[in-house]
């Protein structure tokens, strides 16, 4: 039996190794050298220069009010449109945990990706009759409401019009599948350029469902003929229809593609042909605009990706990019770049921050995870940069903006003082993580001049800024900052390097010292004092593995870097300890909320008003 099951298995692999051999000239693959290491969170990616993490929504439960009316902590599954000047941002939503009713989909928007509106009802809970039972699963429906389960969340028509969509799914209990085609149909309304909504209307109910339950009637039956007209045009794109492949009736003519695969995205290579995307990096080829597909999905060889969802597009530039978790984990949130669109040679970070999970719940996993871009056809931003939307910890909602082209270094001399710096380009080069409570950007400081500022009120995550240096074994790092106290929170200045490990750290602590990380210990330098304007020198020295520290023009000592590195590539300003939960084998469900999950700290801020590096 034994010899049986081995011969078996021996032929399968075979067989695999010979499948993806034949198509290996057609097939997307991971080329490059780099992987993750999941024992950090951002696994030790080199950083792709200037991406900028913008958080548009922070859960609360205990203060609705701070978190645009929701109470709600279950937030997951962003979309991403742009169209009519504006970004417009769709995400479900549950009271505590994943398929846990009821749900509903909330819309924000935003005229430049930083700054967002707080999020309104785009499509409401919607209440299931009591004794409903789904075919093949025990349970039957009580004061139950249907959970949302959307794949797809824009279109734009040919005729410019927006079209939002959203999917109704039935869970009768926390472990059942609301995307088993037995749910009760996709949604759809239409966005007007005034911000207004057209009314709800089905585009594609489950067989298994009966309209007559629902408040909604088929948008065949709306007295707009070009919202009829848009919706036709939709179920006429096979590309549409395949992100319907889950939530769709199982023998759905109008999915192309009706296998066990799920969160489809896609691009077009010069040839024409179309590259298909799943998750666990699946892929596969179609050369008909997706109305069939060239060999059956397949694990993109190369490729580490585990059930979260992988994003593509072709860039503005004419290159290729994925973005994805690349570990068996949902962290780091990592892109990947292509000259062809097959072959990809790189891998560096856009996020590797984990904020702390404070409310637990059901299927919460942690990180920064469902990465959606906006997909072909759904409107290209002018400023040239890659836009993309990811859940953390499906807690809370994030943007990121990617400067195009994606580069991991640069050269040259750094004097950079912000005030001097034209308006809106001052941080080009620089990679934020901004939270709603502890916000990174340029602003006025004390003495009147721009500056880059980092606020926190977040008891739970921090603000960060972090700056690409020229690679070098020796270099000497100046900056001036003034903290606005002396008497509360942190920051950390640290010095690392390509793989985000830092050899020497200066912490503004909040009893008004300045520290130097050694070793186990701090070690004071000096006192501090709120309002004042200090210029801190580094001199670092990789061989030496000291450096020494100047402040205001004064030598304030020399210390030992606490960790060896070959080299300097990124300095980091940051308003908080590192974080180093969860780990890969913290346990995958937490059920507990972290006491006092809704409040705030009292905020502190620091100004940094230049950056040089010689």
């Amino acid at each position: 039996m034994y010899k049986k099951n081995f011969i078996h298995f021996l032929g399968i692999a075979l067989l695999s190794l010979f499948s993806q051999k034949t198509i290996c000239q057609d097939t997307v693959r991971y080329v490059g050298k780099t992987l993750v290491n999941v024992d950090y969170h951002h696994g030790q990616l080199p950083l792709a220069v200037g991406v900028h993490n913008y958080q548009t929504f922070r859960a609360n439960r205990e203060h609705p009010e701070w978190a645009g009316g929701s109470s709600w902590t279950y937030n997951h599954a962003p979309m991403l449109a742009y169209w009519n000047n504006t970004f417009f941002l769709e995400f479900l939503s549950d009271p505590v945990g994943e398929h846990i009713p009821p749900g509903q989909t909330f819309l924000q928007t935003s005229s430049n990706g930083k700054d967002w509106t707080n999020p309104v009802v785009l499509f409401p809970p919607h209440k299931i009759p009591d004794g409903w039972t789904k075919e093949g699963y025990k349970g039957v429906a009580k004061d139950l409401y249907a959970v949302m389960h959307q794949r797809m969340g824009f279109y734009v028509s040919k005729k410019n019009r927006l079209l939002a969509l959203a999917y109704y799914g039935i869970a009768l209990d926390a472990k059942d599948d609301p995307n088993d085609g037995k749910g009760i149909g996709r949604v759809v309304r239409e966005i007007y350029k005034d911000g207004s909504f057209g009314p709800i209307h089905f585009i594609r109910p489950n067989r298994t469902w009966d309209l007559k339950q629902s408040p909604y009637t088929m948008f065949t039956q709306s007295k707009d003929k070009g919202f009829i007209e848009a919706c036709n045009e939709l179920l006429a794109t096979p590309l549409m229809m395949q992100q319907w492949v889950e939530e769709a009736d199982r023998d759905d003519e109008l999915i192309p593609l009706k296998k066990e695969v799920k969160a489809f995205s896609f691009y077009h290579l010069p040839n024409k042909n179309v590259v298909g995307l799943w998750k666990h990096a699946l892929t596969s080829i179609s050369k008909d605009e997706g109305k069939t597909w060239e060999y059956s999905p397949l694990r993109a060889p190369g490729f580490v990706n585990s059930n979260a969802k992988i994003w593509g597009q072709k860039l503005p530039n004419g290159q290729y990019a994925t973005v994805y978790n690349p570990s068996e984990f949902r962290w780091p949130l990592g892109i990947s770049v292509s000259d062809n669109g097959l072959d990809y040679k790189n891998l560096l970070l856009v996020t590797g921050e984990i904020s702390t999970m404070r409310y637990g719940g059901n299927y919460k996993s942690y990180g920064p995870q469902y990465v959606r871009g906006i997909i072909e056809g759904n409107g290209t931003p002018p400023d040239g940069n890659m836009w993309l939307t990811y859940s953390m910890n499906k807690e809370d909602i994030w943007v990121s903006k990617v400067p195009v082209p994606v580069a991991s270094e640069v050269y040259g001399s750094i004097n950079e003082t912000f005030d001097k710096m034209p308006e809106g380009k001052e941080l080009e080069l620089w990679n934020i993580y901004s939270p709603l409570w502890a916000k990174v950007g340029i602003e006025k400081a004390p003495d009147g001049t721009k500056a880059l500022t980092l606020h926190d009120k977040d008891p739970f995550d921090f603000a960060k800024a972090e700056r690409v240096i020229p690679e070098a074994t020796k270099t000497t790092i100046t900056f001036t900052i003034i903290p606005a106290q002396n008497n509360k929170g942190l920051l950390h200045i640290e010095f690392q390097d390509e793989k985000g490990t830092p050899a020497a750290r200066l912490i503004f602590d909040s009893d008004s010292t300045l520290k130097a990380k050694v070793g186990y210990r701090n070690s004071g330098v000096q006192a501090y004092e709120t309002g004042k304007s200090y210029e801190i020198r580094v001199e670092l020295d990789r061989y030496k593995r000291m450096y020494d520290i100047y402040i205001n023009g004064q030598k304030k000592g020399t210390r030992l870097q606490f960790a060896p590195v070959a080299s300097f590539r990124r300095v980091v300003f940051r308003t908080g300890e590192v974080r180093r939960f969860p780990n890969a084998d913290t346990p995958t469900d937490q059920d507990f909320d972290v006491p006092k999950a809704g409040e705030q700290a009292p905020e502190a801020i620091f100004y940094i008003k230049n950056f040089i590096v010689k």
